[in-house]
């Protein structure tokens, strides 16, 4: 067992990585060795935030998520709002070739703050970085659909579903 900064109960010992709770992923072993060399260097890191990790799997399609699904937030108690852009829509994923997938928005209904996010299709193991992003910042629907997105792209699909969950979709 470790503390949020990885120190063992042994005095001078610590642990990362897949021995300690948490998702075995590489990038989660490097946010977890970053904030315990910051701590043993007498820095003030934040602890990780294991409510916002990134999960891909590397298949076709891809799959990725962050945060809550609709289902985990209802069961926290909370009122959401959804909001999925499917690729079909998408120029970019038409002229890819790649129009299966989706990106879903789960967003709090009480101050439409993201709460989390799941894709399915080409390249979303990339766009699934704004997501945590976007969780990180703080960031609402306004937020992310108000955010201008380079046309054709991919990535528009998360502004899109934004707008979605708003009610003020354009496409899709």
């Amino acid at each position: 067992m470790v503390d949020e900064f990885y120190r063992t109960s042994q005095e001078g010992i610590y642990a990362i990585g897949d021995v300690v709770p948490g998702p075995a992923l590489a990038h989660v072993a490097s946010a977890e060795a970053l904030v315990c060399v910051e701590k043993i260097a007498g820095h003030s890191p934040e602890p990780v935030d294991y409510g916002n990790i990134p999960a891909c799997t590397y298949t076709t399609p891809e799959v990725a998520s962050c945060g809550m699904t609709e289902e985990a937030a209802r069961a926290a108690g909370k009122e959401v709002k959804t909001g999925k852009f499917m690729f079909m829509a998408s120029g970019k994923a038409s002229a890819s070739g790649a129009r299966d997938g989706f990106v879903k928005l789960v967003f709090d209904a009480s101050d439409n703050k993201l709460l989390g996010a799941q894709m399915t299709g080409m390249n979303v193991t990339e766009l699934i970085a704004s997501a945590v992003l976007a969780r990180r910042m703080g960031a609402t629907a306004t937020d992310i659909m108000r955010s201008i997105h380079p046309h054709p792209t991919m990535s528009e699909a998360v502004m899109e579903a934004a707008a979605a969950a708003m009610g003020e979709a354009i496409h899709g």
